[in-house]
């Protein structure tokens, strides 16, 4: 029987013999260290680190023993942490408005077990994309949205996500401004892609207004969702250099292949627990063989 994985992020002021400190908490309890990955910022003077251990047949504390014990030792170094289990898988709803390819990507990847965790739901404005939930027998949502009906809408959001026990929210292009009020429903735990990397081309058709200026680079962000609509954490970038042969068409193409890559990534590092905000910043750990 396999062990079974803690995973503890944790961030405080740095301090000399805080790693110390926090191995020898963990070699004591009894667990065994399976990874630790660190990060000092000695512009803000701040500790990052992200701790696997496991536990086996021997360890006799239980999870309220194990937080209770933690929380002593965290009130002493003004550490702010969260810990996870690795029990269950998270629930994540999309949603959607037109745009196919990041739905489908991260059907796919959710079909092959490539993420861990259970899609719950696709959630769209409109129903175009219901045929492409119901090839992989996820339930499909329909909750259009005006300006009036706006904040109605929302409600019925948060009422659908809370009932069915939402973790994650991934916005896969969906074309609407959320509100400050739900947004902050869900402290990042809302992440967005869009295109990046080009000369702030806001709104519809950013592709050719794109191949009017002749950018010679393109790409993607995926970010937490924060009141300032795209300027939140941001977990992952990647670009690609163009040319002045590529077209509207083209562009958008590499654009759209750009994103589902960088979407995946940030929706993998959330789920495997390998992020930490602070502030307006993203601390993302590497992989280490989840």
């Amino acid at each position: 029987m396999k062990p079974q994985i803690v995973t503890f992020l944790i961030k405080c002021p740095d301090q000399k013999g805080i790693v110390s400190k926090l191995t020898h908490f963990f070699y004591q309890e009894g667990f065994n260290l399976v990874s630790a990955q660190q990060y000092a910022n000695s512009i803000d003077d701040m500790f990052f680190m992200r701790l696997r251990i496991a536990s086996d047949h021997s360890v006799v504390i239980s999870r309220d023993q194990l937080e209770e014990r933690f929380a002593r030792l965290a009130a002493a170094y003004d550490i702010v942490w969260k810990v996870d289990y690795g029990v269950s898988k998270q629930s994540v709803a999309i949603m959607v408005s037109h745009t196919t390819h990041n739905l489908y990507d991260l059907l796919q990847r959710n079909k092959e077990q490539k993420l861990n965790c259970n899609v719950k739901m696709v959630v769209s404005n409109h129903t175009k994309l219901k045929s492409i939930a119901d090839m992989f027998d996820v339930p499909f949502y329909h909750l259009p949205v005006t300006k009036e009906t706006k904040k109605q809408q929302e409600q019925q959001l948060i009422d659908l996500f809370d009932g069915q026990g939402i973790d994650l929210i991934v916005m896969a292009r969906y074309m609407q401004i959320l509100s400050n009020d739900f947004i902050n429903h869900y402290p990042n735990k809302i992440i967005n892609i869009h295109h990046s990397f080009l000369p702030a081309f806001q709104g519809a058709n950013p592709y050719n207004r794109a191949y009017e200026r002749g950018v010679k680079l393109i790409g993607a962000t995926a970010h937490y969702a924060t009141e300032d609509l795209d300027e939140g954490p941001i977990i992952e970038q990647d670009v690609e250099r163009v040319t002045h042969e590529s077209t509207p068409k083209t562009l958008k193409d590499i654009g759209a292949d750009i994103e589902t890559m960088v979407l995946a990534r940030a929706v993998k590092c959330h789920l495997n627990n390998q992020i930490i905000v602070d502030n307006n910043k993203a601390i993302v750990f590497p992989e280490t063989g989840e």
